[in-house]
């Protein structure tokens, strides 16, 4: 039992520094280019991934060239376009919303998985899948949202597919690749990606800002490289329907950071809007928990 709450501790904190990474983000699209911003978040987490790697001895395996593509293609969608679109997103629209929108990765993922994959939609499934879109739609027509903020809107939620489109491609590899190479692997090939995107778009930066800097540094070791430690130690614990159910605290905790350190409003469209995307991952959750137990 103690193992079981040590698991639920530490994906809590994980899903928590996932739901910061917008609270971060926002900060990092007040001074400094989305792409430039990336590739300083992916330079200054790989070379942690790699000690790592070095402590725990793990070695790079030998992939196909086939898989190689993959994870290129992963690393510029789900990686680097992810976090371009999220910064982009971010300089548009408030982090509470932001935060709202995310929170819908876990059941946009399923519905790619459905769309693409051709796989048979559960009844669970299109419920979700309604209620996450309930939850966006709160935020997307809710009085204040302008024009300005609609697009931020559509640049988070082009993040998240982002984010499925890696979930959906790491089906497509030859083999599964260890969770601590892959996420060396995608930060050492985003580096490259981001930082040619970065100098041919918006070429070299003039001044930092040390409040985007820090923003950035932050991303890099606190969700990015913490968060991964987090959520595997709290992962090994349980079971993986147990720690999917977590990815609900994310939009939680960045719509309570929104309030607590950028000092934002919360309105009832934002709290509607994340009842519904937590009542879409828990209930998704919970059945499918159901359906494991019935085997």
């Amino acid at each position: 039992m103690q193992r079981h709450l040590q698991g639920y501790l530490y994906l809590t904190l994980a899903m928590i520094t996932v739901g910061s990474t917008v609270i971060a983000s926002r900060v990092i699209a007040s001074g400094m280019p989305p792409l430039t911003a990336t590739a300083l978040r992916f330079a200054t987490a790989f070379p942690f991934f790699v000690l790592l790697m070095w402590m725990t001895r793990t070695r790079l395996p030998g992939l196909p060239p086939r898989d190689w593509i993959i994870l290129v293609v992963q690393a510029g969608a789900g990686s680097v376009g992810y976090t371009t679109l999220l910064i982009s997103g971010l300089r548009l629209t408030t982090a509470a919303d932001a935060g709202v929108i995310i929170g819908t990765l876990p059941v946009v993922a399923g519905a790619l998985s459905v769309a693409v994959l051709g796989e048979r939609p559960h009844s669970s499934m299109v419920l979700a899948i309604a209620l996450a879109a309930a939850g966006v739609l709160f935020i997307a027509l809710s009085p204040d949202a302008g024009s300005g903020s609609l697009l931020g809107n559509a640049l988070v939620f082009g993040a998240v597919i982002c984010e499925s489109l890696f979930i959906l491609l790491n089906k497509n590899l030859s083999s599964p690749i260890p969770a601590l190479t892959q996420s060396a692997l995608m930060t050492g090939i985003g580096f490259i990606v981001a930082m040619v995107a970065a100098l041919v778009v918006e070429g070299v930066p003039s001044a930092l800002p040390a409040s985007a800097m820090s923003a950035v540094i932050y991303y890099a070791l606190v969700p990015t490289v913490a968060g991964f430690i987090l959520w595997y130690a709290g992962a090994e614990r349980v079971s993986g329907v147990e720690a999917s159910l977590f990815t609900a605290v994310a939009p939680v905790s960045a719509l309570l950071l929104a309030f607590g350190i950028l000092g934002e409003p919360l309105s009832k469209y934002q709290i509607g809007g994340v009842g519904c995307v937590l009542a879409a991952v828990l209930g998704l959750g919970a059945l499918q928990r159901r359906a494991t137990m019935a085997r």
